[in-house]
């Protein structure tokens, strides 16, 4: 009975840095800054084997998102022109909205629920969500899928 793959959606703080110096040895060696294995992993400081252990293990979210759909949910306070603000950012990446939902606000904040679709011409995902996130009048933003 083989094990099936399960995939969880961290946040970079909570990856541990081994992990992290792998993704830094992949970049090095997709760009072409290095040309051997022992290269990269001398320049971000870990052996050979973790990156070997690791390789198949870890990317960077965007890396692993083009053809997918990503939900994810916000709050946000009920101000004029928010919503088109964040609408904004998604479109400049060139992701494609699927779906929008947002609540009736309670107290003066709202529930926005985004599905996006990730294209070839997408941008670094990671980079639209932070920008979202440092909206002013944006409270919370989390992912809560990726198909």
């Amino acid at each position: 009975m083989t094990e099936k793959n399960q995939y969880f959606v961290v946040t970079k703080k909570a990856v541990p840095e081994v992990l992290l110096k792998v993704v830094e040895a992949k970049k090095l060696l997709e760009s072409k800054r290095v040309e051997t294995v022992q290269e990269a992993t001398d320049k971000v400081g870990i052996s050979r084997s973790s990156f070997y252990k690791y390789k198949e293990d870890i990317f960077p979210f965007q890396d692993n998102s083009r053809g997918k759909i990503i939900t994810f949910v916000l709050q946000m306070d009920d101000e004029p022109g928010l919503l088109s603000d964040v609408l904004q950012v998604v479109a400049e990446f060139r992701a494609n909205i699927l779906t929008i939902h947002q609540s009736i606000p309670i107290n003066g904040v709202a529930s926005l629920t985004i599905s996006v679709d990730i294209l070839p011409t997408t941008g670094d995902i990671s980079e639209m969500i932070d920008e979202i996130e440092l909206k002013k009048g944006v409270k919370y933003l989390k992912i809560l899928s990726r198909e």
